[in-house]
Parts: structure tokens; sequence; C-alpha cells
């Protein structure tokens, strides 16, 4: 099994991320590289902790993936969450996404649509962090690979701690337990029905992974609301992360209105609760101007995000 492509694409997913993150302002600073943050003394991981909606999100989105046309390829999902001194607690999954570059035998995530989930879900908590990453097999290797352990040696520098967690999925079907719920025949290993994940840690000069025990605790899985709207992401992503760049103020909702669910970007205007709304749809974008109470849509229709907000605020300004 290979799996560089992963790594190398993770890789520059972290650095696009720090690299945005520089431009934010600085009272909310981008956390730190370092193997420290504040008080915090990182010590090898014990335990990775997953909410028990980051754990339904892993299985459920899993076994959609077998059923669909490109079941038999390799997919996954980015953790976000915290890195505290001995554990990690994943609060959130980026999918792979759509415009993932996948066979049986790798799978290179789409790196734009990832860096801009992250961005949205750090726009709440900027304590967020990359954890690692979950990659299934579609065979029965129920750990890493050799290319898994030479890809993941290089990505893992970057990380809080210098350590990464790691999950492989599988769908052996060997079923030993209950499909209405999920148990732990190991401490590193979930189980449901046919589907199985195996958790393992990997720091930076380790020469093998590190079996890692995994608990659940309850909790939402914060990216859930992006899932359905991925598409949406990865089709502007590339564009509206250069917004972000340039524009620092940029904020982000997730609406659901008669159309369906959107992704809206709010830029804010001089004048407070004066602001520029773009609802953003997977094949159309739509530009408002709020003053106060009133709502004005702006006509024309440019389906590059960036360059309609920045037509819009021209027009602004020649108006002033």
């Amino acid at each position: 099994m290979k799996f560089q492509a992963l790594s190398e694409r993770a890789i520059r997913l972290l650095e696009d991320l720090y690299r945005s993150l520089r431009r934010i302002p600085p009272a909310a600073p981008p956390p730190p590289l370092a193997s420290t943050v504040g008080s915090v003394d990182y010590g090898p991981l014990q335990r990775v902790v997953l909410t028990d909606g980051v754990g339904r999100t892993l299985f459920e989105e899993y076994a959609k993936h077998r059923s669909e046309v490109r079941g038999e390829e390799e997919t996954g999902w980015v953790l976000l969450g915290l890195r505290e001194a001995h554990e990690a607690i994943a609060l959130a999954t980026l999918p792979a996404g759509t415009e993932r570059e996948a066979s049986v035998a790798h799978v290179r995530f789409n790196s734009n649509g990832q860096v801009l989930g992250s961005r949205i879900l750090r726009q709440k908590d900027r304590r967020l962090t990359i954890l690692g990453v979950v990659h299934t097999h579609p065979g029965s290797l129920r750990h890493p690979s050799e290319g898994d352990l030479r890809g993941d040696r290089e990505w893992v520098k970057y990380l809080r701690g210098k350590e990464g967690v790691f999950g492989i999925g599988t769908a052996d079907g060997i079923s030993a337990g209950s499909s209405d719920f999920a148990y732990q025949p190991r401490p590193n290993v979930q189980c449901w029905g046919d589907l199985r994940f195996s958790w393992y840690t990997l720091a930076e000069k380790d020469n093998m992974y590190r079996r890692l025990p995994v608990e659940l605790t309850m909790g939402p899985d914060l990216a859930r609301t992006l899932h359905p709207i991925w598409q949406t992401l990865e089709v502007h992503a590339e564009r509206i992360n250069r917004l972000c760049c340039q524009l620092t103020a940029v904020r982000f909702e997730v609406v659901h209105d008669d159309w369906g669910q959107a992704l809206v970007l709010v830029v804010p205007l001089l004048a407070p609760g004066e602001y520029v709304r773009v609802v953003v749809r997977q094949k159309e974008v739509r530009y408002y101007v709020v003053y106060g109470e009133e709502i004005f849509e702006f006509q024309h229709r440019n389906e590059y995000v960036d360059r309609g907000i920045y037509l819009l605020l021209a027009e602004l300004a020649v108006r002033a």
C-alpha cells in the first residue's frame, strides 16, 4: 500500500493553513508550531479521545463510501481538535472530498477544501489544530503501511508535540458483535458491524507506530455541518482562501434556506451594522449589501467569489 501522496498533500495543507494564519490580526495570533503552547509541556501521547459525534461521522461516512461507485477506493479524513499534554481530543473531521485523487492503494486529499474548512472552524475556536489523519484500506491491512511510515515521519514534525494520531479503517467482513452498537475488542480498536478503526500514534523520530488507546466522550463533530456543502467548499476554496489572506475580517456562516444549504461569507464595511453578504452555492454566487435592516442585492452574478467581492467594493467606493 502506498500512502506517500497523502503525506505530501497533508504537509501542503499544514503549510498553506499556517501561512494563511500569519495574516490574522495581532490580537489573535496563530498557535506556534513549537512543541509547547503557553504552559503546556507536551509528552508522548497516551490516548486519543473522540467525541461521539466524530466517531459516528467516521463509521457512517465510511459505510456510505463503501456503498458508492468509488467505494473500492481509499478515502479519509483530517482530524482537528485539541492537543493536550498527553492526549489528543478529536472534535472535528474534514473529509478527503469529492475532488480527491484516489485508488485502491492511495488517497490524495483536496487540501484547498480542508484549509477552508479549518478556517471556518477556527473562527470560533482558535485552539483547534490538526491532530492527524484517518484513512481506509480496502483490504484487511489494519495497520499503517511502510509507505505511510515514510511519509508520516516527515509530516508529524509540523504538528503540536511533533506527534500525530493515525487511524486505519478496514471492512474485513468479520463481525463478532452486534451492528446495533460499536464495541472495542482492544484498547486501540473500535468496531461496528464489519467496519473497524485501528488507532496509532507516531512521533517525529519514531521508527514505528505505537498502538494508541481510543476513548469516547460526549460531544459533536464540529465540522459535520460542513459535510453536506463540502462540494461547494471544494469548488470555491482556492479563491476564498486567497480572499481571506487579503481581507482578514471575513467571517463564515452555514445557512439553510428554501434552496438548501449554502456557505455565507460576511465582509464588514466601515460603519457598524453594514457589511457585504455573499451566499455561495456550488453553481451560483449571490452578492448583497446590508445597511442595518436594509438589504440590497448586487446584480452581477460573478461566479468567482473573490473577483465578485472586489467588484462590489469598488462600486461602493465609487458611490461614496
